[in-house]
């Protein structure tokens, strides 16, 4: 493939196109990364200027400041561009301190084992 100029590379599926774009980026252990998109490499590995980190649990959330951060490519599962116009969260969210946010990912956290160490003590019952 030959290039004619330095605009062919926006055409590319390279990340170049999202340089100086705001992005979400979805990683590997389900956190979910915002900012702006500086820098990356042929291992997508990627520098993200003022980023934060989203965390939802419920109708909560809060972003919670990183600032510059790397992220290493493995860990990268998606990466989309985030449109400056439309409102990010739906209306029903509810904005809040990264405190009340841990509190109530520990409280979600503590229900899902509870519920998971229930089943164990059920299992003799075999209800299926």
């Amino acid at each position: 493939m030959s290039w004619s100029g330095p605009e062919d590379i926006f055409l590319s599926t390279s990340l170049a196109s999202y340089l100086d774009k705001k992005l979400l980026v979805l990683l590997r252990d389900g956190r979910k990364l915002m900012g702006i998109l500086r820098s990356f490499d042929q291992f997508a590995n990627a520098v993200l200027e003022g980023a934060c980190e989203r965390v939802i649990v419920g109708d909560l959330y809060s972003d919670i400041p990183l600032g510059l951060y790397v992220i290493r490519g493995e860990n990268v599962v998606l990466i989309g561009e985030l449109d400056m116009d439309r409102e990010e969260l739906p209306a029903h969210m509810i904005c809040v301190s990264a405190a009340e946010i841990k509190r109530a990912q520990k409280a979600e956290k503590d229900a899902t084992e509870l519920k998971g160490s229930m089943r164990k003590r059920m299992e003799f019952l075999d209800l299926d």
